[in-house]
């Protein structure tokens, strides 16, 4: 979307003490009110409540689609309105419990656009992405919980590193694409493109462990409980990314067929 997480969205930067305000830490000094802190709870109920609408503004694209409307100013429209509220929220982590339930449903219209339109050409591929990635989320809660995978300074450099260069290369490739007729090697569905689709899926997983450290860290530290609704902003980021790219690889993989 700079950063100790692929989601650029949580960094070391906005979970840390200093990224209280001073009037915030001078509250604190007086009244320790406890219901006020982040909680591990309160992120939890918070992504299932961004997911749901999420969910639920994608389903208006979806059935759209299906009815022969023409969904793509609603859908790109949304991803647009959803990449400003994230960079808003960014800079405003304040004002995220009123910016990340927007950016639930902006973003739920783009995933719900596109999805259709894979579904109409890959019938079953939605469901087996959204299996993919559900999966592939659990997995990772499951080895870091029980700290099979630890979050090492190592561990996010490498993470850091490998996210930004995904992310130059593809804006390079879209900025190039759009000039002349050379088409990226990510494009198609030869080996080296599925290759690159199943580093980048890696890589987005990866960073799912970036985000529960991270959050984690907002808790230990005491948070105000505002950063629940930041926490589960990123965490809904990284998932929709993944969702996406599992949507791309296996829509090379079907067309290989």
């Amino acid at each position: 979307m700079n950063f100790n997480s692929k989601n650029p969205f949580l960094s070391d930067k906005r979970f840390s003490s200093n990224a209280v305000s001073k009037a915030d830490e001078v509250h604190h000094a007086q009244i320790i009110d406890y219901n006020q802190e982040m909680t591990l709870s309160g992120t939890i109920n918070k992504t299932a409540i961004l997911f749901l609408l999420l969910c639920g503004s994608a389903m208006i694209t979806w059935w759209m689609a299906f009815q022969q409307m023409n969904i793509m100013p609603l859908a790109f429209g949304g991803a647009i309105i959803g990449l400003i509220l994230v960079v808003i929220s960014a800079f405003k982590p304040q004002a995220s419990p009123y910016l990340a339930p927007g950016y639930a449903v902006f973003e739920g219209l783009f995933i719900g656009g596109i999805s259709a339109i894979f579904e109409a050409r890959y019938p079953g591929i939605v469901m087996n992405a959204v299996a993919a990635t559900l999966v592939t989320f659990l997995v990772c809660l499951g080895l870091y919980k029980f700290k099979i995978v630890k979050v090492t300074e190592t561990f996010k450099s490498v993470v850091v590193a490998s996210t930004l260069a995904i992310a130059t290369y593809y804006l390079i490739s879209w900025v190039v694409s759009m000039f002349t007729s050379w088409q990226p090697v990510h494009y198609g569905n030869s080996m080296m493109s599925i290759g690159i689709s199943v580093f980048v899926i890696i890589i987005a997983a990866l960073n799912l462990f970036l985000d529960f450290d991270q959050i984690e860290k907002g808790v230990q530290q005491r948070m105000p409980r505002y950063m629940e609704w930041f926490g589960a902003m990123g965490l809904i980021i990284t998932l929709v990314w993944l969702y996406i790219e599992f949507l791309r690889l296996l829509s090379k993989l079907s067309s290989k067929d």
